[in-house]
């Protein structure tokens, strides 16, 4: 039975619960810390997503979501196996306005952070000695509170850091999304989950576009829609027309059926994907 570790709280748990149903999988119900799912013959385990890779890295669970920060800052063995396209997030600096403009100003200061594994690295390959004030979390608040001079933290928004009075300044020190992480060895066991969460990602990217071409520029119309691998092509009755399918992506939907319809495509319609296996 594949042992699955699924985020059970935080930005990254309500759509990983959401995709594994998507995937065909039974959800979570109510405030549950462990379900079986026999018809998959899988077993979840909910729980904090910053402890994640720590079970997987130790081989007791099999595979887990959890964010690329959290995989990092843990210096587990578990290894990123597929980014899953959501929880997009980046991990910046951030002090009081105008007080530092550059990282290597942070030289003898007090950096205040959940990531101290993450951070510590970024310092030690940039040869900066700072001081790393650990924090559970609220890391803005330890400025204004005097436990650090400049923070480092994850920013989706930035609307918390703007309400506590803080700004931006440095670099990204890492761009984050969430991740399928595993060890090696069990990376073969989980196939059938990573291929069913692929499938869920094409079927929330994209979707299925049929239209009608004069044969003449069917040429010109394979060039806007390419496909995923390669457009579907059919004879109609009438031979000076042929039928066309094909995936699109749908932040290009509306584009492309204008585009279609300027070359003289007709009978242009769009199908949504409820699942994919490619």
């Amino acid at each position: 039975m594949l042992r699955i570790a699924v985020p059970n709280k935080g930005m990254l748990a309500e759509t990983a619960n959401e995709m594994l149903v998507e995937a065909g999988y039974r959800g979570r119900r109510s405030r549950e810390l462990t379900a079986i799912d026999p018809a998959n013959d899988v077993e979840f385990f909910y729980i904090r997503p910053r402890d994640i890779a720590t079970y997987v890295g130790e081989g007791v669970l099999d595979i887990g979501i959890t964010g690329r920060d959290l995989l990092l800052d843990s210096e587990s063995s578990a290894q990123e196996v597929r980014e899953l396209h959501f929880g997009d997030s980046t991990f910046r600096f951030a002090s009081r306005p105008g007080e530092f403009s550059d990282v290597s100003e942070l030289a003898g200061k007090r950096v205040a952070t959940s990531y101290v594994g993450l951070l510590s690295r970024y310092f030690a390959e940039r040869g900066i000695d700072a001081e790393l004030v650990k924090l559970d979390g609220a890391v803005e608040s330890s400025i204004q509170l005097g436990v650090a001079d400049a923070i480092a933290d994850v920013v989706s928004t930035g609307n918390t850091l703007r309400g506590a009075g803080l700004e931006i300044f440095g670099p990204v020190i890492l761009k984050s999304t969430a991740v399928l992480i595993s060890t090696p060895d069990k990376v073969e066991s989980a196939s059938t989950l990573i291929k069913r969460l692929e499938g869920v990602m094409v079927a929330r990217e994209y979707s299925m576009m049929d239209y009608d071409i004069p044969a003449d520029r069917l040429q010109a119309a394979l060039e806007v829609t390419p496909g995923f691998q390669s457009p579907t092509v059919s004879d109609l009755v009438d031979p000076n027309w042929k039928a066309v399918r094909s995936l699109v992506p749908l932040g290009e939907l509306n584009q492309v059926m204008d585009r279609l319809s300027e070359i003289g495509a007709r009978a242009i319609l769009v199908t949504a994907l409820q699942a994919a296996r490619m």
